[in-house]
């Protein structure tokens, strides 16, 4: 058996990798810069910012390809899936904005930990079928 299978993803899974980075990345960038500076709900910022600490965690799990972190991620994505489609309906033009681009975040966050579960455990039964022939 060959253990740079294990190791080495394909090009696709480690694409996926990227995508779920970058799009936390943004996602709390976008928190962040959403409470303090583009829209806070107060003048000069607000404690709401602070929301964008619990998308620190996962940071580096998906940097580490920790398979369980890519899973528990999508779901508690939802969370903040579900303040970006209430504040989108409830909040006035620049904060409604901001919230469309967080559920487009959140979005993006799933499908990209979907797809690399996906994919690597695709990938890692198609080299145990390998292995075993």
């Amino acid at each position: 058996m060959n253990p740079s299978n294990h190791s080495e993803p394909g090009s696709d899974v480690a694409a996926t990798r990227w995508w779920a980075v970058g799009s936390l990345l943004a996602l709390m960038l976008l928190c962040v810069a959403w409470e303090l500076w583009l829209a806070p709900l107060r003048p000069g910022g607000s404690w709401l910012a602070l929301k964008a600490l619990p998308l620190c965690l996962p940071l580096a799990g998906l940097l580490k390809r920790r398979m369980y972190t890519y899973r528990w991620v999508s779901l508690v994505i939802w969370l903040y899936f579900t303040e970006g489609v209430v504040r989108a309906w409830s909040d006035p033009a620049p904060s409604r904005w901001l919230a469309l681009v967080e559920v487009a975040l959140c979005l993006s966050l799933f499908v990209a930990c979907t797809l690399h579960v996906r994919w690597r455990q695709r990938a890692v039964k198609a080299s145990a079928l390998t292995t075993a022939s």
